[in-house]
């Protein structure tokens, strides 16, 4: 997957919002999803003790639960297990750290007259790092507040459930110290994609 993709998914989902007028979800519905997120930081993730910093892939369950506040407009959390990354400083393994990435959205829910559904969101993200470990001392980061954007489609399968690929693009970004020093900020800046079942209550 690139960011060529991640654009291409936004594109489709804005151009979709000339479709036709049928109700996507109804004002008091609530959706639950359950699936996997694939964290996939930026490739340039910053400078650290004055070394170019790599950040490798994570793969994680997720849960979503939406609650729709007005016709096709829902308020979202996303909340996940840890996902776990490898952190390389000059080519060179560094550390191991945890995250959480708990990220609250606003979505639209464009209405179309097929079993598609593509939808648009913005919304506020929160990572807090945890479990961090290195063979130089000890080192953390510091949690993150950032904005999120966010883009999918549901395909309907049946009256009440749907599968559902989404992207997010996630702004993190972490101060590190490494015994207590300052080394340096964690550019994380991720996109995240998903895949999960979704259902309607």
């Amino acid at each position: 997957m690139t960011r060529q993709t991640a654009a291409l998914l936004f594109s489709t989902a804005l151009a979709a919002m000339l479709a036709g007028p049928l109700a996507a979800q109804s004002q008091g519905d609530w959706t639950v999803g359950v699936g996997f997120g694939y964290v996939d930081p930026k490739s340039d993730n910053g400078t650290l003790a004055g070394a170019a910093a790599t950040i490798n892939e994570s793969v994680r369950p997720t849960i979503t639960g939406e609650y729709f506040f007005r016709d096709n407009w829902g308020i979202e959390i996303l909340a996940a297990t840890p996902f776990e990354h490898d952190v390389s400083v000059g080519g060179a393994y560094a550390a191991t750290v945890k995250q959480l990435p708990p990220t609250l959205s606003v979505n639209y829910h464009i209405p179309t007259q097929s079993a598609f559904t593509p939808f648009v969101g913005v919304g506020l993200n929160y990572t807090t790092f945890f479990d961090e470990t290195s063979p130089l001392g000890t080192i953390s980061l510091d949690d993150s507040w950032g904005v999120a954007a966010h883009a999918g489609v549901d395909y309907e399968i049946s009256d009440n459930g749907s599968l559902r690929m989404d992207v997010r693009w996630v702004d993190i970004n972490s101060d590190v110290t490494l015994n207590g020093a300052y080394i340096g900020e964690a550019e994380i800046d991720p996109l995240v994609w998903g895949i999960s079942y979704v259902h309607r209550f």
